[in-house]
């Protein structure tokens, strides 16, 4: 019977695009007409010797037009995050007068936006990890429409400071999914050049955001900004809904699993209908609930922590200069609000290039360390990370980017302090986004190589470090300009980063050491064993909930939730007893 639903899998799941899957694939999974004898039947004694193993599984059966296609989509849905903060920033101003508020209280709505926007993702992307990435998607654009239409509607500072942080939660969980929809399609020695397309979207919010802004408030006024992105979020969630298929790995497994038809995509759906196949042949495994504490281990984790501290810190930087950026350029040159908008754009178009330039040096870099360990890099085959320095490997192109990233950061303060020319600002910040991104997307990397079966959670826990960070930053950034001046301030942020690379270098030295003693057991520190707490905690309230709702109520639960109140209570008492050192 399991031959017999492999075999339907492999004809109906993609179509026509069953054909490219490879032949040696398949060879694994015979389905009933194949002409090969079992070997467990009557001809087993034809058989002239041991047969070799069969080759492992493809680690996707997507084609490479299919993942750059899924990819480029996920990352024009991640726009929407940062798209809808730097889209309001030539509109504060129009908005703090028809509302009667001050700049400050305005500005106060970037802040909450920030925090939103780092914790949400700690929601959604567990839930994605065990449920999916569409559904997470849907619920996301939903949640993101609605607050849109309030916020074209909204005539207070109340309702807009509320719909802000609801609007946060609706798209920050994008950039988390986007990440995880990559590394569920594609191996680690390729991952640089397909984040690259991953990553687009982000960066191009934060340079056509303000354009956008500008344009329209400055000939439709501040509210026609919230129906654009209206209008954006419907157009999103149709896009999802008619296309996106399903890729989360413990749902579909490498794509050749169904998965249940409401988690198809309209014309997945469809096609299988007419192949009369719309019900799920995948087993049912049991499903762990979302739990944000799941980032908040990752965070204290030893080794991912201080690689999540750097990139937060890094990201603080950037948004010091990314916040203050608009009103320099007013107060200096005296710019309309579309050109500001305009000279956001060198930014996006850095960001762009570091496909070609860090995603590059990380896979050639992968394939340079591979071969030196002698092992073999076959297509679309994932490689085992025992074997190889991962951290080594992606730290080693990150810490050039970060230090021209420094440089870049001190040439555009004193050039921009001075007022030296707008072409030298551009160029600056050409080459500064160029380099942020590169450093900062190598991490990233590291965070969902070391984290592969957990992406999107992993990626939430970065985005929960680095917009908290962020937040801060934001709140800083003008007090900060005041009092140095805007030179000085660049130079005590490249600084700070300078210094604080030493943690990438205690990474790059001693990670490895550290993955292999969480592999084999160890003790784990003192603020994951917190952070375990919570988790045993969060465990046994939602548990209980559950039972009481089953018992009380009648509702039908799964009995693997049930069996929560007495795993937690178990988990709970069992960390005070002492584990045994391996090694």
């Amino acid at each position: 019977m399991a031959h017999q639903e492999t075999s339907t899998l492999s004809e109906t799941e993609r179509g026509k695009f069953s054909e490219k899957i490879d032949s040696k694939s398949l060879s694994q999974n015979p389905g009933p007409d194949s002409a090969e004898p079992d070997a467990s039947g009557p001809n087993n004694d034809l058989e002239a010797g041991p047969q070799p193993s069969p080759p492992d599984p493809p680690y996707t059966i997507f084609t490479y037009k299919e993942k750059v296609g899924i990819i480029l989509l996920v990352s024009f849905l991640a726009i929407i995050s940062p798209l809808s903060s730097t889209v309001f920033l030539p509109a504060i101003t129009s908005i703090s007068q028809d509302l009667n508020v001050s700049v400050s209280l305005v500005n106060l709505t970037i802040t909450s936006y920030l925090i939103f926007q780092g914790l949400a993702p700690s929601f959604i992307g567990n839930f994605s990890d065990s449920y999916g990435r569409r559904p997470a998607y849907m619920i996301c654009c939903l949640i993101y429409l609605g607050a849109n239409i309030g916020l074209a509607l909204q005539d207070s500072y109340a309702a807009l400071l509320v719909l802000r942080c609801l609007q946060s939660c609706g798209s920050s969980a994008t950039i988390a999914l986007g990440s995880a929809t990559a590394a569920d399609m594609v191996v680690r020695a390729e991952r640089g050049k397909y984040l690259g397309y991953a990553s687009m979207g982000v960066t191009l919010g934060p340079a056509l955001g303000p354009v956008i802004g500008g344009l329209l408030d400055e000939y439709l006024g501040w509210r026609s900004i919230f129906w654009f992105l209206t209008i954006l979020s419907g157009a999103l969630f149709l896009i999802i809904f008619i296309f996106l298929p399903e890729t989360c790995r413990s749902v579909v497994g490498n794509g050749s699993i169904t998965p249940p038809w409401w988690n198809m995509s309209l014309i997945g759906y469809l096609k299988q209908r007419k192949l009369g196949n719309t019900e799920s042949v995948a087993e049912k495994s049991r499903r762990k609930r979302p739990n944000p504490i799941a980032s908040l281990k990752i965070l204290f984790d030893k080794e991912t922590g201080l690689i999540l501290g750097f990139s937060s810190l890094m990201y603080g930087g950037y948004y010091i200069i990314l916040a203050t950026f608009s009103t320099q350029l007013a107060s200096r040159f005296h710019f309309s609000s579309v050109v500001v908008g305009l000279c956001f754009l060198p930014m996006g178009i850095g960001s762009i290039c570091y496909r070609y330039t860090g995603g590059f040096l990380m896979d050639w870099n992968f394939r340079r360390y591979a071969k030196k360990e002698g092992i073999e890099i076959s297509k679309n085959r994932q490689q085992d990370l025992s074997l190889l320095p991962i951290e080594r490997m992606r730290i080693e192109i990150s810490l050039p980017f970060v230090y021209l990233a420094c440089a870049m950061m001190i040439i555009y303060g004193w050039i921009m302090d001075q007022q030296l020319g707008l072409a030298g600002i551009e160029i600056s910040l050409f080459f500064f986004a160029l380099c942020f991104t590169a450093a900062l997307n190598n991490l990233n990397t590291l965070i969902v190589d070391l984290n592969t079966e957990s992406a999107a959670t992993a990626v939430a826990a970065n985005n929960l470090g680095r917009c908290l960070v962020g937040a801060g930053a934001a709140a800083i950034a003008n007090p900060m300009i005041e009092a140095l001046g805007l030179g000085w301030t660049s130079v005590f942020i490249s600084g700070l980063w300078f210094l604080l690379s030493v943690l990438l270098w205690i990474v790059m030295w001693r990670g490895r050491m550290w993955r292999m003693e969480k592999q084999k057991g160890k003790i784990p520190a003192p603020s994951y064993v917190l952070c375990y707490l919570l988790d045993c905690m969060v465990n046994m309230f939602v548990g209980a909930c559950l039972k009481n709702a089953k018992v009380g109520v009648g509702i039908d639960v799964d009995e693997d939730y049930i069996d929560s109140v007495d795993n937690g209570i178990a988990k709970f008492w069992s960390w005070r007893r002492p584990r045994a050192r391996v090694g």
